[in-house]
């Protein structure tokens, strides 16, 4: 298994191998080898930044020459005009790196953004914002910072680090009974300590839950606000409660003070927009 360090190094080159290629030949044939300069971030709408970090690692990555001012850190607050970072170096640096840059701070900042604004509507409450696993392929890491620094908590990163029983799990394990004992048998086997959580779709399957036992925590799926108080009604206190399905800004606050402690909001990564900003010559 990869370190989230050598993962994003992966994506770093991935993606300057797919943007350079065999040469950026518009920098290359106009812009000195030796020329110097200076570049600075300019933030053109507010927000909560985001990426910083990883942007001084696209830079170092590239070129260890580089020369990184961080005037704004990772969940500041920003707003049109700002300057985050200053950047000075090679020019050509500052060219090859700009796109990369920015394609990542920008997603990171309009994920932080989101997720801040949804953390906010649920302020006074003791629910928690998860995000999920519906993320950009290999930008999953990035992402699912963005949701950190934004106020949010990161749900399983991935397949591997949570037993998430789904409704198709269930269905095919042929029954709640079933896939929660199976789950058991293989932990056991193979001595894992893993987490287990499982999704119902009626009172129903909440009641076989509980009659089984054996989970940690319960998801229910597209409950209306009305249902989702009589069922933190028959849970609270025995597992956590995850509200989940088509939760917006307009309803999370009523499904929050239903008593939940978690609210997973698939938005906050897969149709989220980008906060505005640019990088320079200064």
């Amino acid at each position: 298994m990869y370190t989230v360090d050598e993962l994003e190094d992966r994506l770093i080159d991935l993606a300057f191998a797919e943007d350079i290629g065999d040469g950026d030949h518009t920098t290359l044939c106009c812009i000195p080898e030796d020329a110097m300069g200076k570049s600075h971030l300019l933030i053109k709408e507010d927000g909560i930044l985001a990426g910083v970090e990883v942007a001084k690692r696209v830079f170092a990555r590239f070129d260890s020459t580089l020369k990184v001012e961080v005037l704004m850190c990772d969940g500041s607050k920003v707003k049109k005009g700002d300057i985050a970072m200053v950047v000075s170096g090679k020019i050509r640096s500052l060219l090859q790196t700009e796109r990369l840059m920015l394609n990542i701070m920008q997603r990171m900042s309009g994920i932080a953004t989101m997720t801040n604004k949804y953390v906010k509507l649920i302020e006074g409450t003791k629910a928690h914002v998860l995000d999920t696993r519906k993320t950009t392929p290999g930008m999953r890491m990035l992402e699912k910072q963005a949701v950190k620094i934004g106020g949010g908590v990161n749900h399983r990163i991935g397949l591997f680090d949570m037993i998430l029983l789904k409704d198709n799990h269930v269905d095919f394990a042929g029954g709640i009974s079933n896939a929660i004992n199976r789950c058991h048998e293989y932990l056991k086997e193979k001595s894992f300590d893993l987490k287990i959580e499982i999704e119902v779709r009626n009172f129903d399957e909440i009641k076989q839950v509980m009659d089984c036992g054996g989970v940690d925590r319960i998801m229910l799926d597209n409950f209306s606000v009305e249902d989702t108080k009589k069922a933190v009604e028959m849970i609270a206190g025995k597992y956590e409660v995850e509200s989940s399905g088509g939760i917006t800004f307009d309803t999370i606050r009523s499904y929050a003070e239903c008593g939940v402690d978690f609210i997973s909001v698939g938005a906050l990564t897969h149709s989220v927009k980008g906060l505005d900003m640019s990088f320079k010559a200064c």
